[in-house]
């Protein structure tokens, strides 16, 4: 997709209503080789996604590993540099903002990583890992700070005396806490929440969820919330996009992705999903082959060497992002 061709989700949403709009972003990594270590090829893990955010909202985003999730929001967030495209925040350009311009709008993105165990500092105890954004930022009175982390940890669920401890002392589940209350300690409008129970035990995970879904209607935070785990997603989510070697191939509501998938991909994943009922059987779709290399992609539809639907033009023409109902959207040429 050029630049030229915005989404007609995009278009069709007030500037007014949006909290984040990303067009065309694009992240390419060099693989170099030989004596001089030359660029060989280029890994396309984020190839042309255009999406939007409303304040208040979760957007799900969710694919097979490797195609571009992770990457996507740490593009957003400014944590990896853009190959091209743009990203604005409440009407800022993120990637033409200067390093003091950033470092206050920093205060409104923040990020909640994957894994409790290696996104914290083991020298530093809970009450500065908390505390340090706030220090960052300014508030550089020891006894503030204090107090402010005191209320977070209460926040989270955790005792105010946990702030003297370290994170080995800690089970993954409140590391994970620990984490979120860094991330809320600036109190920011837009958390990146990168697959943020998928390193926790089945059921510490519906804790943290109810915990960010209780923090988000307390401080009306929006999420971009990024997983593998569609009945996760479902759960969360207000809008869920799908990826696919590093572009996004449909978005709908959830319930209407859940129950009417457009795309071939979606439908093959969403077949995969248990059933908690004995007494239903679904139909599972198998894919043929394997995930192309991201260094070399498919022409037309990077899908169609998996699809069981691909017709000439899927190996040919790129698939247009378009809306086929009402705010469902694809790219797909066949889907109806």
């Amino acid at each position: 997709m050029s630049v030229a061709e915005k989404t007609t989700e995009t278009a069709q949403t007030p500037d007014d209503e949006k909290l984040v709009v990303v067009d065309n972003l694009v992240k390419y990594f060099p693989v170099t080789g030989g004596v001089f270590s030359r660029v060989k090829a280029w890994v396309k893990a984020v190839d042309g996604v255009s999406l939007f955010i409303r304040p208040g909202e979760t957007v799900g985003l969710v694919g097979e590993s490797g195609c571009g999730k992770t990457t996507f929001g740490r593009v957003l967030l400014r944590l990896l540099p853009a190959t091209s495209g743009t990203v604005t925040m409440d009407g800022k350009d993120v990637f033409s903002l200067g390093r003091e311009e950033l470092r206050k709008l920093r205060r409104e993105m923040q990020i909640i990583f994957q894994d409790p165990y290696a996104s914290l500092n083991p020298r530093m105890t809970v009450g500065d890992i908390i505390g340090e954004p706030l220090l960052v930022h300014g508030m550089t009175s020891a006894k503030e700070r204090e107090q402010k982390v005191k209320e977070l940890l209460e926040v989270v669920g955790l005792a105010t005396y946990h702030m003297r401890r370290y994170p080995h002392e800690f089970s993954g589940g409140q590391r994970q806490r620990i984490g979120i209350g860094r991330a809320l300690a600036l109190r920011p409008k837009l958390i990146v929440c990168d697959e943020p129970v998928s390193a926790l035990d089945v059921s510490i995970q519906s804790q943290i969820l109810n915990l960010l879904d209780d923090l988000q209607k307390e401080f009306g935070l929006t999420y971009l919330f990024i997983a593998h785990d569609l009945s996760v997603v479902r759960h969360v989510s207000d809008r869920v996009g799908v990826m696919y070697l590093g572009r996004l191939v449909e978005m709908a509501s959830e319930q209407e992705l859940y129950t009417r998938p457009k795309h071939p991909y979606t439908q093959a994943l969403l077949s995969a999903v248990p059933v908690a009922d004995p007494t239903v059987r679904r139909e599972r779709i198998i894919l043929k082959g394997d995930v192309p290399s991201p260094v070399d992609p498919p022409s037309g539809c990077p899908f169609h060497p998996r699809c069981q639907y691909a017709e000439d033009i899927c190996s040919q023409e790129r698939p247009e992002w378009r809306e086929i109902e009402p705010l469902h959207y694809v790219a797909c040429h066949l889907a109806k």
